[in-house]
């Protein structure tokens, strides 16, 4: 039974190790996404993970990986107990969901799918709403992590450089992940959130199609564009 989403980024400055000197001005990021990850523990250990990258990616169960293409060798995994040697070309987003695991939840299991990112809102749509169908399929609590980042586009500082575009839109979507707003979501315009470096696109438009319906609450523990990029942590519950 599905019990919650959490929404996080996927930043490696999240990695204490990675950050160097930015380590300090990462920690509100990095303790609302401990904040998240420590609620949905709570609640269930079985998870499942959704990212996107240029192309989609079968993830298995046992696999490790590293953060060393980012600089530092540091290891995850998506569950307990696994010995394989990492895999170093893990997609970032599958990278994340198991450091989050390791770092807050080391019990928890996470079933992670990485979608591409040209997937259609309607495609997204229905994967959500197969996936809802599956979390749901028996009276296992299950949670739903949704790994998405915003705008890279937000400032001169921004990896992506400044659009004076990147703003509005969002300023739009962080009130539709703070209310709980699909129908925002799924109007996401593919071509105009890749221009704009909006990696979240697809993952957020998973996340309506598993809510058929507004979600009943949703909370928010971050919601700030260090370094021009919009990062946004919460949770929604069915």
């Amino acid at each position: 039974m599905f019990n919650a989403a959490i929404l996080v980024p996927s930043p490696p400055l999240l990695v204490p190790e990675l950050s160097g000197p930015a380590a300090v001005e990462a920690t509100p990021l990095r303790d609302a996404v401990a904040a998240a990850a420590e609620a949905l523990y709570a609640l269930t250990t079985d998870w499942v993970a959704i990212g996107a990258a240029s192309e989609a990616a079968d993830i298995e169960p046992d696999v490790r990986g590293t953060y060393r293409g980012y600089g530092v060798d540091v290891r995850v995994a998506l569950r307990p107990g696994s010995a394989r040697e990492p895999d170093p070309d893990l997609p970032l987003a599958a990278l994340t969901a198991g450091w989050i695991r390791g770092t807050c939840a080391p019990t928890a299991v996470v079933d992670a799918r990485i979608l591409a990112f040209d997937l259609s809102a309607e495609q997204c749509a229905e994967y959500g709403a197969e996936l809802r169908s599956y979390l749901d399929h028996d009276h296992k609590p299950r949670g739903l992590m949704i790994v998405a980042d915003g705008a890279n586009t937000l400032d001169a500082r921004a990896p992506g450089a400044f659009d004076p575009r990147a703003g509005g839109v969002q300023a739009r979507i962080e009130t539709a992940l703070d209310i709980g707003d699909r129908d925002t979501l799924l109007a996401l315009e593919p071509s105009e959130c890749a221009s704009l470096g909006i990696g979240g696109r697809v993952p957020w438009q998973v996340l309506a199609g598993v809510f058929g319906v507004p979600p009943s609450s949703c909370r928010t523990f971050y919601s700030a564009a260090p370094y021009g990029v919009g990062y946004h942590v919460g949770e929604w519950r069915p």
